[in-house]
Formats: C-alpha cells, structure tokens, sequence
C-alpha cells in the first residue's frame, strides 16, 4: 500500500496509473474528492475499483495528509503547484511547496509503516537569484526539496527525490496541466515563444523512475531526469517536422542570442532502469493526447 499526494494532476495521474498496473494499492490525496473533474480519470483506471482509495488533503494543513499515510509502505509526494503567471508568489507558489511538503514529512513521521518517502521536485538552484529573476515556480521546488532533506535527516526517514525537466507527454486528466499547455500554445501558432532552453522528459519515464527507486533497494539520494536538453525554437522545429501542415508562426520573445543548452547527466537514473522516451515521440504523444483531449484541432 502506497500513498500518492496530489494524485489528480499531471504526473501524480500516471503514477497511479502504473502503481495499479503493477498491483499496488494506492491512497490518493485530492483537496476534494468528490470534485468529478478532479477524480473521474483516476476512478476509471483499471484496477481503481478494487484498489484505489481517494482521501482529501490539503498541502497548508498540517494533519491533513495523517489518514492517507497511514499504513502505506511507501509514499510519493507530487502535491506542489506549477504555475507561470502568479500575482503572489509566497500564497500560490512557495507556502504550498515548502510548507506543503513539510507536512507531508510530518505525517510520514508519525507512521512507522513508511519505508521510503518520494518528492518530485526540480533540482536546486541558488534562491537568490531565482527569486531576483521571479522565477518563483523554480524557486518553490529549490525551498522545498531544501527543507525535505533537513527534515527527513534529523528524523532518520528514507527519502529520495526524482528532480524532472520540463514534463510533456500523454494527459491522463481532464484538465490542462502547465507543461502540456506550453507546447499546445505553440502548436496553436503563438506568434511568439520563450527564449528559453529547457531539459525535457515524458511523463511516464517520470512516473516510472518514482516507482523504480521505491522497488530497487540500492536506490538513494537526488535523480535528475532529463532526457534531452533543448531550445524551444528546436521545439518548433520539430513540431514543423511531425506536422508539416500547421503553420508554425513562433519566432523568440526577445531578440537576444538564443539561452545556450547544456547538459544533464543520464548515467545515475539509468541504473533505476530507465529507457528514456525521445523527445520527438514525446512531443508526438502530447500533440495526439491534446487533439483527443479536444483541446486542439491539427
């Protein structure tokens, strides 16, 4: 028995997903659980009748997370908001992500079941400088994953920490999630896009390397998943090649030289068993899964 925090949003979805496939039970933390539009993808997975257990939560309560943990052998935290235009960053972004993940903690403190605690946040970077540049979405994850490892070494609990790029593929939920609209609103035409490179992985290399390190007993420490770091105008470049037939209007947010890509090593979250998915089939599937989702018309 596993618990799964935040389990109606993008990531949170498919690890649910693959948790019931390979025969776990999972409880599942919503803020409301009889909110259909939240749920109704989860309960229809296969497997969820029999094993599936919705329980409401709220990151800025602390207690809140007690029941759902209770019991569970492991627990896999993705509960922490991913938004790009924020008006208060301390209420919409950090107090969620820091707090949040601390109460978290705290209820898998209180339950000797847990063996290993899972947080997915983005790997860090310096505060300072993200909070001098707004990047606050960057800066909540950094905070958090901070305060995690300082918790759970003064309490002596078992945790490890996926850290992935920028997050595409399939959509299991209604909804549309952040990352997933980045690449509808090119596909859309956006006359423009960020100046920006980025590292980017699918969605279920993500949901598989969570359950991979709680099964593989010599699992430990911070993974960075990636599979391939580029450029957004790359990105345009081949979304023109899967489908020649949309116009792709795009050209850089400003007219500086291109942010330069870098590199992120593969070689520790390879021995979690992980084939990563490439970036253009990655690309593919979130285009496929928006057009059934009716999000787009290509």
């Amino acid at each position: 028995m596993v618990c799964v925090t935040g389990a109606s949003g993008y990531i949170a979805s498919w690890l649910v997903k693959l948790l019931l496939c390979r025969g776990y039970t999972v409880k599942a933390s919503v803020r409301d659980p009889n909110d259909s539009k939240k749920t109704a993808h989860l309960l229809s997975l296969e497997g969820a009748k029999e094993r599936l257990h919705l329980f409401k939560a709220n990151l800025l309560e602390e207690g809140s997370f007690d029941s759902a943990i209770k019991e569970c052998e492991g627990v896999f935290h993705t509960a922490s908001p991913f938004y790009i235009d924020v008006t208060d960053p301390q209420a919409e972004l950090l107090d969620p992500a820091v707090k949040g993940t601390l109460n978290v903690l705290k209820s898998c403190a209180k339950a000797p079941s847990v063996k290993r605690d899972f947080v997915d946040e983005t790997w860090f970077s310096d505060p300072q400088f993200c909070r001098e540049s707004g990047l606050w979405c960057v800066l909540s994850k950094t905070l958090a994953e901070d305060a995690a490892w300082k918790f759970v070494n003064e309490n002596n609990i078992d945790m490890i920490t996926i850290n992935p790029g920028m997050v595409i593929g399939p959509l299991l939920q209604p909804t549309l999630n952040t990352s997933a609209a980045a690449v509808l609103n090119l596909i859309n035409g956006a006359k423009i896009f960020p100046n920006a490179t980025l590292g980017w992985i699918n969605v279920k290399d993500v949901a598989n390397a969570h359950i991979q390190a709680f099964e593989i007993p010599s699992a430990s420490g911070r993974y960075c998943l990636v599979e391939k770091v580029v450029h957004f105008s790359e990105v345009v470049k081949i979304l023109h090649e899967l489908y020649p037939n949309v116009q792709l209007l795009g050209k850089s947010a400003d007219d500086k030289p291109y942010v330069p890509t870098f590199q992120v090593s593969k070689e520790k979250t390879k021995s979690l068993g992980i084939e990563f998915i490439p970036l253009e089939v990655s690309l593919k599937e979130t285009v496929e899964s928006l057009k059934e989702k009716k999000f787009i018309n290509v």
